[in-house]
């Protein structure tokens, strides 16, 4: 089965259980996001999973394009990735667990849908924690599953760490998830099921937020119970096509096919190379749909991410001998996903960036050698603490350093090497700490405020600065500031900052109420609300307007009325980019 055909066959499917489709989003979470970047599908529903009333209904389902960092250094087995497509649909208060494993397991095994061999399926369901939380264990999932065919031995139940969903931050919904296991081995089908065992593949997962996690840490059954699903295309590819690595996917394969060429070595040849290989096809491909959403390499958030991408691809390049490649490389992504627009629109700048990036990068890697050269002169043994300066500031990963060090004779202390990565990346998380996994920083009253200031803000832009081109590239909004990242090719000056806060806070005295309507896309588009129609939405979505002078699609939350903001205050800006500026805002 090939991958356009999977995905019609979801969406077909579960619009024939009353589901909706809607929109495959940005990787850039638009609506309020507290991430870098959408990691699931249910990043732009957290209002709906909250209570909000979806235009389209309350069955949803759709496929989402997805980067998870996070994943990043486990990048190189055989199913790990950083840019992956997710099937999903969704329950916002409609059906449960009985309904939804029944639709996971007729979409699965069903000869008109996917026709998985049924003997190749297991199952884990959460295993309770009442010591903690006083949640039960989940025989409810696991009789369903047992009604459906599935044996008892091939059912088992795990903690919170694999089978727990949530809540996307400190508090909000969460709940238990059942997660479907498929044999991908030709080996004969254990008669029971061993997770630990990399054979058994996880491709769908579906969680039930039943609970509502409040400040006090208690956990309360939630009114609206949501399920949540969500299904990964590679993983589901290569069970489907009886692979054993998602990589020998067609959604890999011309990549490392083009590597193949470049470097004069065998993707099978062994396991160093097969991995250099793996990492670089998934980089390249992950770099490319985060250039073509806006975002530019830099020293910062997505940016950083990004180059971090660009410039492992270089260093395992490098390995394989390779010498201006990345865009050589990069020219199969176009191929394997035609059906992307915002790709195919934006390939002549993900290729000027890859190329830019590259050259760049090997001026550093050049000064990484040089620093290499000097540590081998005089150790015997690397010190772990510099193979973690070659690893953090030179982009050198330590399988790279170590074989490096075998060629010259000598060896790395890996064991202080772990050590200091370890010490940096407890570092990193409690600088990130304020990030969630998900939607909203939180639904306060001050969240909503700036929310809505954010709106006013982008008007104020258009209106002081006369540039109606001006358009929303990314906001993030936490109760403390606002921050809008907008379309704009120069740093504004005093007198503009100055008069774009006074045009916002005479809309604020001005007492405007803010409606939201609902309509079609179509008609929001005719109406000339500000939105990105590249990709479709739904047949309905909401539009929130300020007064004659803004009008824009958006999931929300808001006020009800200008005059609940208080004083706004711009406090600074920054350049994010080629053309994007960035501003930063208060509520005083």
């Amino acid at each position: 089965m090939h991958r356009k055909e999977l995905i019609r066959k979801y969406i077909e499917f579960f619009k024939s259980k009353g589901h909706k489709e809607i929109p495959n989003v940005s990787l850039i979470p638009e609506n309020d996001p507290t991430v870098l970047f959408t990691t699931a599908g249910m990043h732009p529903l957290v209002n709906f999973l909250l209570g909000q009333e979806h235009p389209l209904g309350r069955r949803l389902c759709n496929v989402q394009k997805c980067i998870r960092t996070t994943d990043i250094e486990e990048v190189g087995d055989t199913y790990h990735h950083t840019f992956f497509e997710m099937l999903g649909n969704w329950s916002l208060g409609d059906y449960f667990k009985k309904e939804a494993i029944e639709m996971s397991f007729e979409f699965l095994t069903s000869k008109k849908w996917l026709g998985l061999n049924k003997n190749k399926i297991a199952i884990s369901c959460f295993v309770g924690d009442k010591k903690e939380s006083q949640i039960p264990k989940d025989t409810e999932s696991s009789k369903v599953w047992q009604s459906m065919g599935v044996p008892k031995e091939r059912i088992i139940f795990l903690g919170k760490k694999e089978n727990w969903w949530g809540p996307a931050g400190k508090t909000g919904p969460c709940g238990p998830d059942t997660e479907m296991f498929y044999w991908v081995s030709k080996e004969k089908v254990p008669k029971e099921f061993d997770p630990d065992d990399e054979m058994w593949v996880e491709i769908w997962n579906d969680v039930f937020m039943q609970y509502n996690k409040t400040s006090e840490a208690k956990y309360k059954p939630l009114k609206q119970k949501n399920v949540d699903t969500g299904m990964g295309v590679e993983r589901t590819l290569a069970s489907l096509n009886n692979l054993d690595d998602n990589y020998k996917t067609e959604v890999f394969l011309p990549i490392i096919k083009k590597i193949e060429d470049l470097s004069g070595k065998k993707y099978n040849e062994n396991l160093n190379i097969t991995k250099t290989m793996r990492i670089i096809a998934d980089h390249i491909k992950a770099a490319a749909f985060i250039i073509a959403d806006g975002v530019l390499p830099s020293n910062t958030e997505q940016g950083y991410v990004l180059r971090r991408l660009i410039r492992k691809v270089v260093v395992h390049g490098e390995k394989l001998r390779m010498k201006n490649f990345t865009i050589k490389i990069a020219e199969p992504v176009f191929k394997i996903y035609d059906n992307y627009s915002h790709l195919q629109k934006n390939k002549d700048k993900i290729m000027k960036e890859l190329e830019k990036e590259e050259k760049k990068f090997k001026l550093t890697l050049e000064k990484g050698m040089n620093k290499f050269k000097k540590l081998v002169s005089k150790n015997k043994k690397i010190p772990g603490r510099d193979a973690f300066l070659l690893y953090q500031s030179y982009g050198f990963p330590i399988e790279m350093t170590k074989e490096l060090a075998k060629e010259n004779g000598v060896s790395v202390d890996e064991n202080e090497f772990i050590e200091e990565k370890r010490k940096h990346q407890k570092l990193s998380r409690t600088a990130t700490k304020g990030r969630f996994k998900s939607g909203l920083a939180d639904h306060s009253e001050q969240t909503k405020k700036l929310h809505t200031s954010a709106h006013l803000l982008l008007a104020a832009l258009r209106e002081i600065l006369k540039d109606k081109k001006i358009m929303q590239k990314g906001s993030n909004i936490t109760p403390e500031r606002l921050r809008l990242d907008f379309s704009f090719t120069r740093k504004l000056t005093g007198e503009e900052i100055e008069k774009v806060e006074k045009w916002v806070n005479k809309k604020i005295d001005e007492a405007i109420p803010v409606i939201k309507k609902e309509m079609s896309p179509q008609e929001a588009k005719k109406q000339g609300a500000l939105g990105i129609f590249d990709e479709k939405y739904g047949n309905k979505v909401f539009v929130y307007e300020i007064g004659n002078f803004s009008k824009e699609i958006c999931a929300g939350p808001h006020v009800k009325n200008t005059n609940e903001l208080g004083k706004f205050k711009i406090i600074k800006q920054d350049s994010v980019g080629e053309g994007a500026r960035r501003i930063k805002a208060i509520l005083e």
